[in-house]
């Protein structure tokens, strides 16, 4: 497996670069891969088949300047932003037995990543526990969120690691999901949701080891990447589609 850590200048451009990647990677060009990268501003993100105005609060999001956008996959609505770490995994589906369906790559994946933080974290925090479908918690309380979209030969899987993100602004921008894993208990955001305080680079090293992504990806399909952003991830028939 492949390392890009790669974050690039607007947030369309960056969710382009996970289709893109995956697109690449479906074509037999890019391989298995692991990306990283890090909001360098706020925005919410809507998964593919949600409807905005029933998950964000657009005037307040007006209001700020904070833009809207459509991901390729499925999940619930987040906000991005500053203290937030993304990670992609673009995978191989033959050549791996655990991804022959939706359910069972969500536990493939949701205990690796599960027992990498715990390891990282140690044992002073209460256990981190996969919850719900695609969530990691501590306790009660999420930290983590991920979706998937599959392909023929390839498929993506994306999340987010809450590190400090400003979960306040999550309360304003964002209103209560339409849909709830059952142990959320409809807790508003800020009694739900935590962050795990901490620095970015522990997560991705300890990420890195366990899906063995030793070596540097040397490039990315990046007009592929640019033709996403500007033809679909920045445009209202997309991102305003629901």
């Amino acid at each position: 497996m492949k390392l890009l850590d790669l974050t690039l200048a607007t947030p369309a451009d960056n969710l382009a670069c996970d289709e893109a990647l995956l697109n690449w990677s479906e074509a037999g060009d890019g391989g298995e891969i692991l990306r990283f990268w890090e909001p360098r501003e706020h925005f919410i993100v809507v998964g593919y088949a949600n409807q905005v105005e029933s998950e964000v609060n657009t005037v307040a999001c007006r209001a700020r300047g904070v833009p809207v956008l459509r991901r390729c996959s499925g999940g619930g609505t987040v906000l991005q932003g500053p203290g937030c770490l993304n990670y992609a995994l673009i995978l191989n589906i033959a050549e791996r037995p655990a991804l022959a369906s939706i359910s069972s790559v969500n536990r493939f994946i949701m205990e690796r990543n599960a027992q990498v933080l715990q390891s990282v974290l140690g044992d002073g925090l209460p256990a981190i526990a996969v919850r719900g479908h695609t969530d990691l918690a501590l306790g009660e309380r999420k930290f983590s969120g991920n979706s998937q979209r599959r392909l023929k030969r390839t498929l993506l899987f994306h999340g987010t690691f809450l590190l400090h993100l400003d979960l306040a602004l999550m309360t304003e921008l964002l209103r209560m999901p339409t849909r709830q894993p059952d142990y959320r208990h409809h807790r508003g955001h800020i009694d739900f949701l935590t962050s795990l305080n901490m620095r970015p680079t522990p997560l991705k090293n300890a990420l890195r080891e366990a899906w063995k992504a030793t070596k540097e990806l040397p490039g990315y399909p990046e007009q592929e990447t640019s033709r996403l952003a500007a033809e679909k991830y920045s445009t209202r028939e997309w991102n305003f589609k629901l």
